[in-house]
């Protein structure tokens, strides 16, 4: 795929640059035995999205009180467990590459904002200047709403963006918002990467489209 006329990188956090997968199934593990509901069934749809529709999906007898206050829950079982948290191999290197091709990049993530800050942290990633979480928007992935605002934030156009997803909720929105897709863990998008490094080896070949003039 031609990335000549890229101008921004969009990034999920959980799974793509942080990997965070066993925090996150401890958590609905906790939650599913609380909730009474089959934790099997719940990680079966919990993977890229919000808390608060997988908790709906689960619970549909819950009213909108009540289900703002299971998915607040499950957040808080995940704002302390950063023991295993850690960079996706390859995550510091590209983001470090992107801002020495002065490429910009943002998160947008299904998480709120403590526990995006404190997994990009624990991490030892740094926290974007535009960071797009479940705060931010009315609406998850799979909808466009995260991404498309992003890159309002970067005031760059969709058409412009890659998306870099490890879900298919979050390829989804990618699609949804009008961004090209690199896609991790197998799945498939407008670039399938084996891992980070993939795409940094892509980049590495990147030029801004307005070199600097000689001094």
């Amino acid at each position: 795929m031609d990335l000549e006329d890229l101008r921004a990188v969009l990034f999920d956090m959980d799974g793509t640059l942080v990997d965070s997968d066993a925090a996150v199934e401890r958590a609905w593990h906790t939650w599913a035995a609380e909730f009474r509901v089959d934790p099997a069934a719940v990680l079966a749809v919990a993977h890229g999205r919000p808390s608060e529709p997988t908790v709906r999906e689960m619970r549909p007898d819950l009213d909108d009180a009540a289900v703002a206050a299971a998915a607040a829950r499950q957040l808080e079982l995940q704002y302390t467990d950063l023991v295993d948290v850690r960079e996706i191999p390859g995550a510091h290197s590209l983001l470090r590459l992107l801002d020495v091709l002065g490429l910009p990049w943002a998160v947008v993530t299904s998480a709120d904002r403590r526990l995006a800050a404190a997994r990009l942290g624990a991490a030892g990633l740094p926290t974007p200047a535009t960071l797009v979480t479940s705060e931010d928007i009315s609406e998850g992935k799979p909808s466009p709403e995260g991404y498309l605002k992003a890159a309002a934030a970067l005031g760059v156009e969709p058409a412009a963006c890659l998306v870099v997803e490890d879900s298919d909720p979050g390829l989804a929105a990618g699609y949804g918002a009008g961004m090209r897709t690199a896609a991790l863990k197998g799945l498939r998008g407008d670039l399938t990467l084996s891992g980070l490094p993939d795409l940094a080896d892509l980049l590495s070949e990147w030029t801004p489209p307005f070199p600097a003039p000689a001094s």
